[in-house]
């Protein structure tokens, strides 16, 4: 099959798309500048690289119309703009008219788990891109993850960052936030578990791991799982600010994300069900064994 791969810069885009390869499909991956996309020469026969802006409609003439599927992976949080999400709403417009256009029959949207009632700036902005692809003449798969266990997911290298550094930590009371994380390799696997399954269709799936735990005790586990002690005390006088600035100062992510991050990371992201887990026969493995293998992958680096 076709498929279309939005987003194949990012981390989830050019984790899946050996896999897509390996399952023989073709894939079409858009990306902004080619000269900036890099890929084993083994997979030459099997990808195309095309380059599309999703903020330039007229850049869209270059999505073929012949495709089966297409994930759409696109996030502008990381970026320079403090409007991103203006501009995910802008692209997922776009998008849409696209790919109505074309010969698709599924869309399969990545997104975050959005079941709090009071949501972030970030969550909020993923909440409305996945509207947004509802209105496609096509049938749209969501699924909604929260913390991505994995070696370069940008959660996991700040936690990875503050365990390394901190012996000690004077943190805001937002560790305290209750979530649910999940390896990448189980979100691999539902991303391409559900493409083209129309039990998936026009369904929106909250996907995350067998544990719930507050950010504290991801960050003492990690300890643990590194043979290192460390010690955490958490204080309610620590601002948004603050904690945006405690990140950006300890860790290598923006201060943009940091501060994106840090709004997000108040508001609880636990899944409501776990049915696709029977429905894809995809049952994700503990936090302490995705650790476990992000180590491991990290080591082998």
């Amino acid at each position: 099959m076709k498929i279309l791969l939005t987003g194949a810069t990012g981390y989830i885009g050019k984790r899946i798309l050996p896999l897509l390869i390996k399952e023989g499909h073709e894939v079409i991956c858009c990306v902004r500048d080619k000269n900036k996309f890099y890929y084993p020469d083994k997979f030459e026969k099997n990808i195309k690289v095309i380059e599309v802006d999703f903020l330039n409609p007229e850049s869209l003439i270059n999505i073929p119309n012949d495709i089966d599927a297409a994930y759409y992976l696109i996030h502008s949080m990381s970026g320079t703009a403090t409007n991103y999400n203006e501009l995910e709403s802008i692209s997922a417009n776009y998008f849409i008219d696209k790919i109505n256009k074309t010969n698709a029959r599924q869309i399969i949207y990545l997104s975050g788990i959005v079941n709090d009632k009071s949501l972030s700036k970030h969550l909020s902005s993923r909440k409305a891109v996945e509207d947004i692809l509802k209105t496609a003449t096509i049938p749209t798969t969501t699924l909604r993850a929260g913390i991505i266990v994995g070696s370069g997911s940008a959660s996991f290298e700040i936690i990875r960052d503050l365990v390394s550094k901190l012996p000690v930590m004077i943190t805001p009371k937002w560790l305290n936030t209750k979530c649910q994380p999940i390896a990448i390799t189980d979100v691999l696997e539902f991303l391409k578990k559900s493409l083209l399954n129309t039990k998936t269709y026009n369904q929106s799936f909250d996907i995350g791991g067998p544990d719930i735990l507050t950010y504290k005790e991801m960050l003492l586990q990690f300890a643990k799982a590194k043979n290192l002690t460390r010690y955490i005390y958490t204080i309610p006088v620590m601002t948004p600010k603050l904690s945006s600035y405690w990140l950006y100062f300890v860790t290598s992510t923006s201060y943009k994300l940091a501060s994106a991050l840090v709004s997000s990371m108040k508001v609880e992201v636990v899944c409501n069900d776990n049915r696709i887990n029977a429905l894809l026969e995809v049952y994700p493995i503990t936090y302490v064994q995705a650790l476990e293998s992000a180590l491991m992958k990290i080591n082998e680096e």
